[in-house]
């Protein structure tokens, strides 16, 4: 609650000072009741109207005094803040009675809405003494937050020079400073207005909202068990989750605790990325957009699980009490070695006194003496050396405290040197382990890309072994098959050899028809001739005789042997003889 307390009187101290005074020097009772009024509106503090008048009374003592209304507002108004108001309201209200009157009239590169994110985070980075001023360190902490949110590259001589030129002339910046030199672009340029408001944005959401990481996701839905996108807000005890990313339709939270836990799940339902919130009463399942974006969000929920365990703060607000911590060491140090040489000046200035005081006494001495010159003059030889010696033991002194402020200056030096090392080394780490942790999500993705292998290589082997078989079986029908192939073929070639005797038969057949054919023939062609010479003759003795012959009823046959050689009933017999001696052949 005291540190709660330190951020609200920043603001309100740039609020208080900006309200107008009057001819004696004072802040008006009406503006200090109107300010009253407002801060225990946004503070949710209740307030009585008439207590309110009462201690505003117009008197020296009272709230009215500019002595009197810090107490009356410790009192009155911070002391019953219970922590439940909007942060982001109270600044603005605070935020629109200093602005008008402080914030620079020249244009900026950054519109009022960014100037108003820097004014809020110049109070959370400023030190706790007013009037509040920013110091460098913390400057050059803020342009690297914002030059990495823009993707830029820093510019780490150009601040050194600019550090050089403001540690001469100042401590730090005000607010109004910082927002001019953010304004002027001097750290930002090539990059456009609207890249550099989302760069303070985002810083803002991380310093001041406690935005851990945000973006879309897809959530489970407990009832429906539909999937819809979400634009998730994590917190260092929450996670919240919106329709979009103007935070105006909240859907609901996920409260986070020393219990809760984030584990990765398996692809499923044709949803990939999956990991899965374990809280006491309910767990949520959420799809990131990449394996990327799902290493980032199970790192980050399981930084903030591990820091509500340990009941650390988060990790900006730690870093900054760091920060703060080694400033009033090197501070302390320095306040140190100032308050030991003043003390050495002192010594010093104390001995010279001692020294001129000495110095008349020995005149005053050799006055009164005169008569006793030479115990004088032995006297003083005396003394010359003992302050001679006195003057050397000085010399030594002073030496050795000199050599002492320079050692001490030196190992101030290599202080900060280490700090800066350290600071360098620090983000060398980080910048490895994000490079580790990119290269153990690679070798994951080949062992797992290996496994696929090796088992597709198994199933092609099975399969392999399986065709093998069906092959070896194939070809021992195959065989068989063959086998009785061949045994056909034989019992064929034994018929065809059976044929073929027929067919040779038959051929010696048809050659002894033909002989008797030609026989036949020869006969026929004799009785012809016999028969013409016949005709000849009867012609010659009895005169032109047509000799007219009966023509056959059925039509004429023609075979091998010649026309009508057999009868048709012999062709039927024949033809069914050749049938049956083939058919037995086959």
């Amino acid at each position: 609650m005291v540190g709660l307390k330190e951020e609200l009187l920043k603001s309100i101290w740039h609020a208080f000072t900006a309200l107008d005074l009057d001819r004696s020097g004072k802040v008006s009772k009406s503006q200090l009741k109107v300010l009253s009024h407002n801060l225990c509106t946004v503070l949710n503090v209740p307030h009585d109207p008439v207590a309110l008048e009462e201690h505003f009374r117009d008197d020296d003592e009272g709230p009215v005094s500019n002595q009197g209304y810090m107490p009356y507002l410790n009192k009155f108004i911070l002391e019953k803040v219970q922590g439940n108001f909007d942060k982001v309201e109270f600044n603005r209200m605070c935020w629109t009675l200093c602005a008008k009157k402080n914030l620079s009239k020249s244009p900026l590169q950054i519109s009022d809405e960014d100037a108003f994110k820097v004014w809020v985070i110049f109070n959370f980075l400023s030190e706790d003494k007013y009037p509040l001023i920013i110091v460098p360190e913390e400057i050059e902490y803020l342009l690297k937050k914002i030059t990495e949110a823009m993707g830029a590259g820093w510019q780490q001589g150009q601040f050194d020079h600019y550090k050089i030129a403001l540690n001469t002339s100042r401590e730090g910046l005000s607010a109004w400073e910082l927002i001019d030199l953010i304004g002027s672009g001097q750290f930002s340029k090539g990059m456009d207005r609207q890249t550099v408001s989302m760069a303070i944005n985002e810083v803002f959401n991380e310093l001041i909202l406690d935005v851990l990481k945000q973006g879309y996701m897809l959530k489970k839905g407990h009832k429906r068990k539909n999937w819809t996108e979400r634009w998730f807000v994590l917190k260092p005890n929450i996670i919240s989750y919106y329709v979009s990313e103007d935070l105006k339709d909240k859907k609901g939270d996920i409260i986070l605790d020393g219990n809760c836990c984030v584990e990765a799940l398996p692809d499923k339902d044709g949803k990939k990325c999956l990991f899965l919130i374990k809280c006491l009463d309910k767990s949520f399942e959420i799809s990131a957009s990449d394996k990327k974006k799902k290493q980032e969000w199970i790192q980050a929920i399981q930084t903030t699980v591990s820091l509500l365990r340990a009941g650390s703060p988060p990790p900006h607000k730690e870093a900054r009490q760091k920060r703060k911590e080694l400033r009033q060491k090197l501070l302390a140090e320095q306040e140190e070695l100032e308050r030991q040489m003043k003390e050495l000046q002192t010594a010093n200035e104390n001995k010279q006194k001692e020294l001129e005081t000495v110095r008349k006494q020995l005149e005053a001495a050799a006055a009164r003496a005169a008569e006793e010159e030479k115990k004088r003059l032995q006297t003083q030889v005396e003394l010359q050396d003992r302050f001679s010696l006195e003057l050397e033991r000085e010399k030594m002194v002073r030496q050795k405290m000199e050599e002492q402020v320079a050692q001490k200056s030196s190992e101030l030096e290599q202080y900060l040197q280490r700090v800066r090392e350290l600071e360098e080394m620090y983000k060398q780490l980080q910048e490895a382990l994000e490079v580790e942790k990119q290269a153990r999500q690679d070798e994951e993705t080949v062992r797992k890309l290996q496994a696929r292998l090796l088992e597709e290589e198994s199933a092609k082997r099975a399969e392999l072994e399986k065709w093998h078989l069906q092959q070896q079986q194939t070809i021992q029908m195959t065989e068989a098959e063959k086998q009785e192939l061949e045994n056909q073929r034989m019992i064929k070639e034994q018929a065809l050899q059976v044929a073929m005797q027929q067919l040779e038969q038959l051929e010696l057949e048809r050659k002894e028809a033909l002989e008797q054919y030609e026989e036949v023939k020869k006969k026929l062609e004799t009785a012809a001739n016999n028969t013409k010479t016949w005709k000849d003759k009867v012609a010659h003795h009895e005169g032109l005789i047509r000799l007219i012959e009966p023509g056959s009823k059925n039509p004429h046959l023609i075979t091998n042997w010649g026309p009508a050689a057999f009868t048709e009933a012999e062709l039927e017999q024949r033809q069914k003889s050749w049938k049956g001696k083939k058919a037995t052949s086959e």
